[in-house]
């Protein structure tokens, strides 16, 4: 099943020129597959070129910077969005004081980082530019999206993967040591924000679209750190809880969780912009797209449970195998919330992650209360809290249903007119090319 076929003619401003929604949807998911591939490449490299000491800060400096680059995904739904439903607006401004926020925040914070986490002095504005960039490069991501241009939205992926982590693994393979690849780094990372632009640029008259407002930027950038936290509430919890053996265990059993996660994303990202147009029936599609990615991948760890823990810890962990496919189910419970926050974002709900936050607070009072120590315990809590937080997402949004009918907040005025009919108020979603 794939969503809407397109409607417009090839060609048209904002379309890609000549690809469907399959080869759009193929090419999303072979950027997300090297985005996580580099990833996972920096650690394996560093793990045989530092010694442990700065493996260990090498670690954190990455986690830093995922961190403090958490409201350039928010940016980017947030442009996503407004793109979608209005036209292209300048969200320069607001764009560049995210990025400093981000960068500055690190930079404040020097003094704190260098005692706490015993990292070189130099590393926070290193860490810094690395943040601004990815900040001001998703700015370009949500243009792309909110206009279907998936094409380009893979390849901007990839180039950000690209600047993001070539410079640390070119600096490993070269030899120059934790700062010497994290200058590297900072450096290519640099570039990627131009290069992302003029990929993002779209030609045509200047639009009349409203600007983005700071709440909306605020709504998406709480609602990605939501997903973040509840998602990986049960991971902190193992630590404080369990003996090191369980933590150690339960965080092999987390791979799992988050394979089930994320590997349906590709129809969420596909499915935002129309979301944003009140399209229900790419909201349904992509339900029930994720949904049975999630099924198939429960029934694969229901029958090589043991498989798959031996593939993401070693054979020390392959007896965790029945616990398998309650791993994949909280995952895929929460890929499909993932939809449906997305869903809530482009329906401008006030507070669309508020679910997400009461489920972490529910998951965290359960854990503190019952204090469990075993991994099935704590595995337990963490699946009824995706049930129950997957749960209350469908039920808001089933009271949503009635408002996604009804005009953007402007009564549709500012939509830019459809370079194809000429008409200035476009039906559902117009697909990509």
């Amino acid at each position: 099943m794939s969503l809407r076929r397109p409607a417009r003619p090839e060609g048209t401003v904002g379309t890609e020129p000549t690809a469907g929604l399959g080869v759009a949807g193929v090419s999303v998911t072979l950027a997300g597959v090297l985005v996580n591939g580099l990833a996972y490449l920096v650690p394996v490299l560093a793990a045989r070129r530092l010694d442990p000491a700065d493996l260990s800060a090498l670690a954190a400096a990455l986690g830093l910077v995922a961190i403090v680059s958490v409201p350039g995904l928010g940016l980017q739904l947030a442009v996503a969005v407004h793109r979608a439903r209005h036209g292209s607006s300048d969200t320069r401004r607001l764009t560049a004081f995210a990025a400093a926020a981000c960068a500055g925040t690190l930079v404040v914070a020097t003094p704190l980082l260098v005692a706490a986490l015993d990292l070189p002095v130099e590393v926070p504005a290193l860490l810094a530019v690395s943040a601004a960039a990815i900040v001001l490069s998703s700015r370009s991501l949500g243009e792309l999206q909110g206009s279907q241009r998936f094409l380009r939205l893979a390849s901007g992926m990839a180039v950000l993967a690209l600047a993001r982590y070539g410079g640390v693994i070119a600096g490993l393979l070269l030899g120059a040591g934790l700062s010497g690849a994290l200058a590297a780094g900072a450096l290519t990372a640099a570039l990627a924000p131009a290069v992302l632009a003029r990929l993002a640029r779209a030609p045509g008259p200047p639009s009349v679209a409203p600007p983005l407002t700071v709440a909306r930027v605020a709504a998406g950038c709480g609602a990605t750190l939501a997903m973040l936290v509840v998602s990986y509430a049960d991971l902190l919890l193992a630590r404080q809880l369990l003996p090191p053996s369980g933590s150690g265990a339960y965080s092999v059993g987390t791979v799992l969780s988050k394979g089930a996660l994320w590997a349906p994303q590709v129809a969420a990202v596909l499915a935002l912009p129309r979301l944003a147009r009140g399209d229900r029936r790419s909201r349904t599609v992509a339900l029930l797209v994720t949904g049975a990615c999630g099924l198939v991948l429960v029934l694969i760890s229901t029958l090589a449970g043991g498989l798959a823990f031996r593939l993401a810890g070693g054979p020390d962990y392959a007896h965790l195998g029945r616990y398998a496919p309650l791993f994949a189910a909280v995952g895929a419970l929460y890929a499909v919330t993932f939809v449906l926050l997305n869903d809530r974002l482009a329906a401008g709900v006030r507070w669309p992650a508020a679910p997400l936050w009461v489920g972490t607070a529910g998951l965290v009072t359960v854990a503190a209360t019952l204090r469990p120590r075993t991994v099935p315990g704590l595995l337990l809590a963490a699946l009824g809290t995706a049930v129950v937080t997957t749960l209350a997402m469908a039920l808001t949004a089933r009271r949503l249903t009635p408002r996604r009918a009804s005009p953007p907040e402007d009564g549709g005025r500012s939509r830019p007119p459809d370079p194809a009919s000429g008409r200035t108020r476009p039906g559902p979603a117009a697909p990509p090319g």
